[in-house]
């Protein structure tokens, strides 16, 4: 049977620890926070990377990225070779009103134009200017940190194995097609250039 008061005994005394402890106040905005290099701040735009897939405003739950682009043609590379054409981006906007901050549009990014920035300080008094266009998404790439080292325990991963085998083994090729380069054309031995005369030809 528990003791009658001992929860309220156990309460007090908590609160007894807390006022004796000094409080920590946090100086925002004088002192600014250090936050995690993974903090989900704003997402950032790198904008050559972007070829107008429309996978980010599709998989979007909330809806709240908007692209507009345009069709060029490209002319041919080559002498008969035929024209393409190309998706050019004219409008790349995310309203972070709406924005719910899931990071699904820089998951399924699959030529990494999307990335997430610490920065948080984007609070206005109007909710329309939280539609930020593309050349304001550009301005917080240059803010996103570099990415993480990787960890020298984990296994090298099977591009990077697959390219350094076939590095080794091209040098080993080079190397080998040197050394027999410089067996065929090795200079003579001094003195040994003189044909022999043999006894009757004279």
């Amino acid at each position: 049977m528990p003791i009658p008061g001992s929860g309220l005994a156990k309460g007090l005394a908590v609160t007894l620890r807390t006022m004796t402890k000094r409080a920590h106040t946090a100086q925002y905005p004088e002192v600014q926070p250090e936050l995690p290099p993974r903090t989900r701040g704003v997402i950032g735009l790198f904008e050559e990377n972007c070829t107008v897939c429309m996978l980010c405003a599709r998989e979007c739950p909330d809806w709240c990225i908007y692209i507009d682009s345009h069709k060029e043609t490209v002319p041919a590379a080559a002498p008969g070779g035929r024209e393409r054409s190309r998706n050019v981006l004219d409008r790349f906007a995310i309203d972070f009103s709406l924005c719910m901050y899931c990071g699904i549009c820089i998951e399924v990014c699959p030529f990494d134009a999307l990335f997430w920035s610490p920065e948080f300080e984007y609070a206005e008094t109007d909710i329309l200017e939280l539609t930020h266009e593309r050349d304001k998404l550009r301005e917080w790439m240059w803010t996103v940190p570099a990415p993480p080292a990787l960890d020298p325990a984990a296994e090298e991963p099977k591009e990077i194995a697959a390219a350094r085998k076939a590095l080794e083994k091209a040098e080993a090729a080079a190397a080998a097609a040197a050394a027999a380069a410089a067996e065929t054309t090795e200079p003579t031995t001094p003195g040994t250039d003189t044909p022999t005369t043999r006894e009757g030809d004279a």
